[in-house]
């Protein structure tokens, strides 16, 4: 209980914005105008918003995230995903936009959770996009093949892996062929992978360093 302070939940909203994709449900923790860096979490299948604002589940770690995002002046949010294909990254993307035009000096962090990787690589071919992307997590999630050779690729936005060595939802050993990829095709590429021994799909969640990852990735910038 000493690693998790539930004061931020004051500064938490549970919101929801008109896209021409439809409306999406999210929470915002923090600035939603003049945020310093805007962090989006995005769920995986079977999951809803609140797993990302959960205070207590995953080892306090989405608290510690919130925390973080706020006293940096800083906005989080957590939406649902109406679905894995386009509908879904298009409201994500329209969300996206509308809060980089409240602030528009924001450093921008994605990172998602098991089949909430799906997001990301649709996100990353949108050329709209990349130039505002700052950070790329990947928690227990799938390679899509679609990665290398996308607008973010070519941007070179530096990319967290974190995996367990015993996921037997998504296999370790694909994800790690993924991040040699990137390193072979594009030599010197900011991209790090943690593999969490004897972990399993939730592992990353619970044991990922937000404030180390996050530091490494503005600074790769």
């Amino acid at each position: 209980k000493e690693r998790v302070d539930m004061d931020i939940r004051k500064e938490q909203k549970d919101t929801k914005l008109k896209t021409k994709y439809g409306t999406i449900r999210h929470f915002t923790v923090g600035r939603t105008a003049g945020a310093s860096m805007i962090v989006i979490y995005f769920h995986g299948k079977g999951g809803e918003r609140a797993q990302g604002v959960d205070d207590w589940t995953f080892g306090g770690n989405f608290n510690r995230l919130k925390n973080l995002v706020v006293r940096s002046g800083g906005l989080y949010i957590s939406p649902d995903i109406a679905s894995f294909t386009g509908k879904g990254a298009n409201q994500i993307n329209q969300m996206i936009q509308h809060y980089l035009a409240a602030s528009p000096n924001a450093d921008v962090i994605i990172a998602a959770g098991s089949a909430g990787g799906r997001i990301i690589y649709q996100l990353s071919k949108k050329d709209e996009l990349a130039p505002y992307l700052d950070g790329i997590i990947f928690l227990g999630s799938f390679p899509d093949g679609v990665f290398v050779g996308s607008a973010a690729w070519k941007a070179r936005i530096p990319i967290y892996i974190g995996h367990g060595s015993r996921d037997y939802i998504s296999y370790v050993e694909k994800m790690e062929a993924l991040y040699r990829e990137i390193r072979e095709r594009s030599p010197g590429y900011p991209i790090k992978m943690e593999r969490f021994e004897s972990g399993t799909h939730g592992t990353p969640i619970r044991m990922i360093d937000w404030r180390k990852t996050i530091n490494w990735q503005l600074s790769a910038n």
